[in-house]
């Protein structure tokens, strides 16, 4: 009898152990690949891949990652290339990213179509993808999970809404003899943010300049084959891009000084801090033509930055829209460790405001601009 209470305890025993053992398989996401379990935050680690470090926009953002990571409880490593051309140097850090093997990526990509094969290998690692920034634009289905970015089109639509209440004037009295200049400096156009601020005005000040009976459809873009429509020898309003071959200061100055050096240009804008440092720069060694005076060029900005928040405060610049970095940042983690955990995750928003002298200063704003 004694005997087979023992037997009998050891095959419940056995039953209870096996049992345990089994669910043990019900924290596993079903997103395929190798890395598919499930992980908590204790012991997880996001692998952060950004544009760079050149602006300190980027410095924002890795702040805005390094909260979260502490809020989260867990661990990240925040990387970039030298500057935002270097694509290869970006791809390299992707590649040393996916072989450490964490448990998700966010990614703000450089070009999308040097990284296709590497995103399918995180892919097929089970490794989820977080966009951030400018997002991955064309990655294959499914690699990219969800992005925390902002709505780079509607914010610089926004700024070409502002601008266009001040030379609206203007460009009622151009005629196809006598016509008006818009300058765009966009630091390059293979970014999805960058070319979605440069669309993104380009096509609200098209639409804005059309709606008046003088324009109608002769407005020309050019400067940039990405860009080019219409026939500038027609036009009434011409909206001319200029795009540095480096990006580099010196490089960026030369651009908007072309622009502001052309006798018919009333507006220009930076498409972001690099972009709107360029026109005062450029500003600065043509002796000052940029301003809220009726014979000034009307100058918007995007992002900020010392010397872009000093601008408006000094009335050189009518105002600039900015992101919120910081906000980014965060919410790229954020997705990540959800993304990782096996949690339906959905693309953020994480907006933009416009700011000029008025509210620069303000409690809304400050938080949101950085130097």
């Amino acid at each position: 009898m004694k005997t087979k209470k023992i037997l009998a305890v050891g095959l419940i025993f056995s039953v209870l152990l096996l049992t345990a053992c089994g669910n043990g398989k019900d924290n596993t996401a079903t997103t395929g690949g190798e890395n598919t379990t499930a992980k908590n935050s204790d012991d997880m680690h996001i692998e952060v891949v950004a544009k760079g470090f050149q602006h300190q926009f980027w410095k924002s953002v890795n702040t805005g990652a390094e909260n979260a990571a502490k809020d989260l409880g867990v661990t990240i490593s925040f990387n970039g290339p030298q500057n935002e051309t270097a694509i290869q140097e970006q791809v390299s850090m992707l590649s040393n990213s996916i072989n450490l093997n964490p448990a998700a990526i966010a990614l703000a990509s450089l070009d999308t179509t040097s990284q296709i094969d590497l995103l399918a290998q995180a892919k097929d690692k089970g490794i989820p993808i977080v966009g951030f920034d400018s997002g991955v634009p064309g990655a294959p289905e499914g690699a990219v999970v969800a992005t925390a970015a902002t709505d780079n089109k509607v914010a610089a639509a926004m700024a070409a809404e502002k601008q266009f209440e001040v030379i609206k004037t203007k460009l009622e009295a151009a005629t196809s003899d006598k016509p008006v200049r818009l300058g765009v400096v966009s630091q390059e156009v293979n970014s999805q943010s960058i070319s979605d601020r440069t669309s993104g005005y380009i096509e609200k000040m098209k639409e804005l300049a059309m709606g008046l009976e003088n324009v109608g459809d002769k407005v020309a873009v050019i400067g940039n084959d990405k860009f080019n429509e219409g026939n500038e020898a027609e036009a009434v309003v011409i909206i001319e891009l200029r795009v540095p071959a480096q990006i580099t200061d010196a490089d960026g100055q030369t651009q908007a000084q072309t622009l502001l050096n052309k006798e018919d240009l009333i507006g220009i804008f930076g498409s972001n801090e690099y972009g709107a440092k360029a026109v005062i720069n450029a500003d600065n060694a043509v002796g000052g033509v940029i301003g809220k005076e009726e014979d000034q060029i009307c100058a918007v900005g995007f992002d900020s930055g010392a010397i872009q928040i000093d601008a408006i405060k000094n009335n050189k610049f009518i105002g600039s829209v900015t992101q919120d970095p910081i906000q980014i940042g965060y919410k790229a983690v954020e997705l990540a460790v959800k993304a990782a955990k096996g949690e339906k995750v959905e693309d953020v928003d994480t907006g933009a405001v416009w700011y000029d002298s008025t509210n620069v200063d303000s409690e809304e704003i400050t938080p949101l601009l950085y130097e």
